[in-house]
């Protein structure tokens, strides 16, 4: 975790420095707080993914564009498999598109821990896809 508290953190590919382009990556991951679980087996809603898809996002315009953004609209957005308390997750965004003010971004949150109650977990090898989506940003 990083010393501000927001969790793991990377990004891959060119950012302002390279001119904006699509193929940029971050990915953030998270602990599941087990405060945000709202359903019987700890499960949390799916609106926590897309809340990170939002920080994700704007990482990727403060990267390209030197501005946080504004987030426009999802055309598409897949509930795959359930995030738990205890769960640690990662949330990715990747451009795929850029226009003169908006960028395209496919995002994914993958479950790479499941807790177990109490104070264990396991590691998933591989990860399991929770909720994928297509999203577009907004930049002035």
């Amino acid at each position: 975790m990083s010393p501000e508290g927001g969790g793991g953190m990377s990004a891959e590919g060119s950012g302002m420095s390279g001119g904006v382009s699509a193929g940029l990556t971050v990915t953030h991951r998270r602990y599941v707080p087990y405060g945000h679980a709202h359903y019987a087996g700890d499960l949390v809603d799916g609106a926590y993914a897309l809340g990170l898809f939002g920080d994700v996002a704007t990482e990727v315009c403060i990267r390209l564009d030197g501005d946080e953004g504004l987030f426009a609209s999802y055309s598409d957005v897949q509930f795959r498999a359930p995030v738990r308390a205890g769960d640690v997750v990662e949330a990715t965004a990747t451009v795929t598109r850029v226009g003169t003010r908006s960028r395209t971004l496919e995002f994914s949150c993958v479950v790479v821990c499941r807790g177990s109650g109490g104070s264990s977990a396991r590691v998933l090898d591989p990860p399991v896809v929770a909720v994928t989506a297509v999203g577009t940003v907004v930049v002035p």
